[in-house]
């Protein structure tokens, strides 16, 4: 796969079509899925490896010099998330906002944020002392 052709892939994949679902009835309710999108690529090539004689070579002896001539390098990635953040319920002709709750994610963020509260008052107290 070439450069171009990753970003090509890149843009198809952030649009805003992956940021609100289908949208979908029961009921006479219409809701209208939300997501976070965000996501982020990059490519490179490398260059030509020039030719040298092999009393030139710096390199040392135990690492073989790549073969003349041949390109090196090229390569690429993408990588991305996508987060339920709520829906839009359209009920008679009005429209309300329902954001999705992960309770695990709040409790994990919850004790993240404590632990760090106490390593900063363990590493402030120790600066006190010593």
């Amino acid at each position: 796969m070439d450069v171009q052709e990753l970003m090509s892939k890149v843009a198809q994949n952030l649009t805003a079509g992956r940021a609100f679902g289908p949208a979908y009835e029961k009921d006479g309710v219409m809701l209208i899925p939300v997501a976070l999108v965000a996501g982020g690529g990059g490519g490179g090539e490398g260059p030509t490896v020039p030719t040298r004689d092999d009393n030139e070579s710096e390199e040392p002896a135990a690492v073989a010099p790549e073969p003349a001539g041949q390109s090196t390098g090229l390569g690429g990635g993408f990588g991305g998330v996508v987060l339920p953040v709520g829906a839009y319920v359209v009920k008679d002709e009005q429209v309300r906002w329902v954001p999705a709750v992960n309770a695990t994610v709040v409790v994990l963020g919850v004790l993240v944020l404590v632990r760090m509260v106490l390593r900063a008052r363990a590493r402030a107290s120790r600066r006190r002392r010593g």
